[in-house]
């Protein structure tokens, strides 16, 4: 369907009773140069339909005119599953001022799945006027919608959104904890460090995976004896990651530690011990580190035989250990 006319021959077809034929005219298009295309599109969202509504999304999609957003927004709360989503992803590819306009006005609908969708479009479209109705959804009655906003600011990296971002640390929800910690760190957030420490007791464990992470990346002093105490933590996830990060800060104060988690039963803590050990170069822990070069694991023998290499270097000592 290639006509001049083809808004007005669509319109035409799309209001015939037989919704085989509706769904076959809107399959067939191929041009969508015609600008007035978009009105009959707009109108077949909400066709009886519902792989009419569907396909008419999809043009949209295409077409990426600011003028279906308040069709779009409303087809995200849509009876048919397909709808909704196929009105969520055309959502992400609408640009413009007017659309941003639209999208900050539909933040106040009831559906949570709704503002969930309309904060993801709000981050592609990066309009400066978000900013505040996006600081606003972090106090959103649903943890989803808390959870996107947090993940929208960070990228849209205003760091002036630090302060509004910072109590998302202290969120009910522990997904919105584990975003808002990456989100201030993109933000470069002051006194970050003072709140990741507290969030190694987190009582979540990836939340407490989350904060050591970042506090690796830190360089702060005041990050490793606390990542000390990290490496008795319950879970293993938490351990592994607060070796690493030992490892990162280059915490030779950490050695003891670090070589008692080689003894663990956990090839993935032996493994994380002895990278981070190399990465200290820890003269002191050669002895602990030449017994993994006959560990059970293929990897945990490559990381001793990497940290030995890594300790030799430093002390200007040439040999190189079998890694295989």
């Amino acid at each position: 369907m290639t006509q001049p006319s083809l808004a007005r021959d669509l319109e035409g077809i799309l209001g015939d009773p037989d919704p085989g034929a509706r769904q076959l005219a809107l399959t067939q298009i191929e041009d969508l140069s015609d600008p007035e295309i978009i009105h009959p599109l707009i109108a077949a969202v909400r066709d009886e339909d519902p792989t009419v509504r569907a396909l008419a999304l999809g043009h949209l999609e295409d077409l990426g005119d600011a003028r279906s957003v308040p069709a779009v927004v409303g087809a995200l709360d849509d009876e048919d599953a397909r709808v909704r989503e196929a009105a969520a992803t055309a959502l992400r590819e609408i640009r413009g001022a007017d659309a941003a306009t639209h999208l900050i006005e539909a933040l106040g609908h009831t559906s949570p799945f709704v503002r969930t969708s309309v904060i993801v479009a709000l981050r592609e479209i990066r309009d400066p006027r978000a900013l505040a109705p996006l600081e606003g959804a972090l106090g959103d009655p649903d943890p989803e919608v808390r959870r996107e906003a947090v993940l929208s600011l960070a990228y849209l990296r205003r760091p002036e959104s630090a302060p509004a971002l910072r109590p998302s640390l202290r969120d009910p929800d522990a997904r919105v904890r584990q975003v808002a910690i990456g989100a201030l760190e993109s933000l470069d957030a002051p006194g970050l460090v003072q709140d990741l420490v507290g969030l190694l007791s987190d009582p979540d464990w990836r939340v407490r995976v989350e904060a050591a992470i970042v506090l690796g990346r830190s360089a702060h002093g005041l990050a490793a004896p606390h990542l000390r105490s990290a490496l008795d933590d319950g879970a293993w996830q938490v351990r592994k990651e607060a070796a690493l990060a030992l490892g990162r800060l280059r915490a030779a104060s950490a050695t003891e530690d670090l070589v008692g988690l080689l003894g663990s039963d956990l090839a993935d803590l032996r493994k994380a011990a002895a990278q981070a050990l190399g990465e200290i170069e820890a003269a002191a822990a050669e002895a602990p580190l030449r017994r993994l070069l006959g560990d059970a694991d293929v990897e945990v023998r490559k990381a001793a035989g990497r940290a030995l290499d890594a300790i030799r270097a430093g002390t200007g000592r040439h040999e190189t250990f079998a890694r295989d």
